[in-house]
């Protein structure tokens, strides 16, 4: 059974930092897109940033270039999103999904994790 949980998440001021993570199980990370994807009241659905497991290849949002981090662990199952220089405009549920394609809409994402929330605020 498909199965990500997502964790890291919590309250930091402006300018600080938090490390997320996707731990997987009941599949193989290395045959599989990880996307970090991130919902704010009232808003969509966003992707932040992608790991092509397959290929160590990595795409990021353009609001997130610079500041967040994606990397993995097979070891571990998991996939990490560091996040620095936290903006109050980061606040949001922070989801990890698993597919088979590199792409920014969520359909495109066969399972997800409950999310973690991220607060920006002073």
């Amino acid at each position: 059974q498909f199965q990500l949980v997502e964790s890291g998440g919590g309250l930091v001021q402006p300018g600080g930092s938090l490390r997320l993570s996707c731990v997987v199980s009941g599949f193989t990370l290395d045959y599989y897109v990880i996307g970090w994807f991130r919902q704010a009241p009232g808003k969509g659905r966003e992707g932040v940033s992608q790991i092509d497991n397959r290929y160590g290849w990595t795409y990021y949002g353009d609001s997130v270039k610079g500041r967040f981090t994606i990397s993995r662990d097979n070891a571990k199952k998991t996939v990490y999103l560091q996040m620095n220089n936290l903006k109050p405009e980061d606040t949001a549920v922070y989801y990890c999904a698993a597919g088979t394609s590199t792409g920014w809409d969520p359909y495109e994402y066969d399972y997800w994790g409950q999310g973690t929330q991220v607060t920006v605020s002073s």
